[in-house]
């Protein structure tokens, strides 16, 4: 390990030194470049060096052990200067597993009602309600892209942006079928239905990371159906895209002109297209999707929300928050960071696993 710790140490500082070469300064992008690889190392460096220093200091420290003078003083210090270097490795082995590299990303959310009618649509929104509370709580901004609305305060459909750095970190987990258990307030015999909802967090991809070609695109007009006030419904702001190669349909009708309405679907297919090669790319490797704990796969069931017991059950992890009305409000902070602190302990576990292979 302290090779590779050395090998990322040269290339900071390689990268601080062309940062205070003249022969950058002149080119915005590579500074950019520059800055960003900064960035991304600086972190992991500064435990690196704090590392190397424990290091000297133990080896300096074990010297003094033979010295009368000094050996009782030196014992004092053995046992704390071992545990912060055992500290410090658990850090680095963390802070040097394989990056998503997909984790810095903004995020597109949309949310589906599936199976229960009108269940599924007030469950739909709500769970638009929680993400946005969670963003709220972040300080993140968002912003909609699509809200359909589907009578009793229900939802068919609503598209979402968060736009915030690391976004796609913490909720990339959420993708899957989320399914609700409760006494639906249209139900007059008191019984518990179970109704689902599908969930999809796209990371947001730039123009830099997929092309479109708009030879391969079918655009449309159609009058806007959400609520925007007279000049959306009287004139055909709405844009629908079809994707020709790949059959993808997105729509936009959230802004008020339909320039705005095809920038934003746009974004959306990107998003779509990029996680679609992502999958391709993964499916090549053998590895079928499995980096969103469980197999990644849509159909499956990966938490329930349990009203009548207000328990929050994660099925990935096994894992119950209770409180539910504090969760829903919002409050996900701690079942986010069980999925990424199993995520991590997965990745360690390949890692050695690997290790022990070669």
């Amino acid at each position: 390990m302290l090779e590779k710790l050395a090998e990322i140490e040269r290339r900071f500082e390689e990268i601080e030194a062309q940062l205070q070469d003249p022969a950058f300064a002149s080119n915005p992008k590579e500074l950019q470049r520059l800055g960003k690889a900064r960035a991304e190392i600086s972190d992991l460096v500064d435990v690196i060096r704090e590392y190397k220093k424990s290091l000297r200091e133990l080896k300096e420290t074990e010297e003094l052990l033979g010295d009368p003078e000094m050996r009782e003083m030196a014992q004092a210090e053995l046992d704390p200067l071992k545990a912060k270097i055992t500290e410090l490795e658990e850090r680095l082995k963390l802070m040097l597993l394989p990056k998503d590299p997909n984790d810095d990303k903004s995020v597109i959310i949309e949310i589906r009602p599936a199976a229960g009618g009108d269940e599924a649509g007030l469950f739909a929104n709500e769970l638009f309600r929680m993400y946005t509370r969670y963003a709220e709580r972040r300080k993140w901004k968002y912003e909609v892209i699509e809200h359909e609305e589907s009578g009793i305060g229900g939802v068919s459909r609503v598209v979402f942006e968060i736009d915030a750095a690391g976004a796609y970190s913490q909720l990339k987990h959420e993708s899957g079928v989320h399914r609700v258990q409760r006494v639906p307030a249209t139900e007059s015999q008191g019984r518990i239905h179970t109704s689902t909802v599908t969930v999809a967090v796209l990371p947001e991809a730039e123009e830099a990371d997929i092309e479109v070609n708009e030879k391969d695109l079918e655009i449309s007009t159609f009058r806007s159906s959400s609520a925007g006030g007279q000049h959306m419904q009287k004139n055909e702001t709405a844009i629908r895209i079809i994707h020709r190669p790949s059959g993808i349909v997105v729509t936009c009708q959230d802004e008020r002109s339909q320039q705005q309405n095809k920038l934003r679907a746009l974004q959306v297919l990107r998003a779509k297209l990029y996680e679609a090669e992502q999958e391709r790319l993964a499916k090549e490797r053998g590895e079928l999707r499995r980096g969103q704990i469980g197999s990644g796969d849509r159909s499956e069931k990966i938490r329930t929300y349990n009203f009548p017991q207000s328990r929050i059950t994660d099925h990935r992890i096994g894992k119950d928050a209770h409180n539910i009305l504090t969760y829903m409000d919002g409050d996900i902070q701690e079942m986010i960071d069980s999925l990424n602190q199993e995520e991590q302990a997965r990745k360690i576990a390949q890692e050695l696993g690997q290790a022990a292979g070669d």
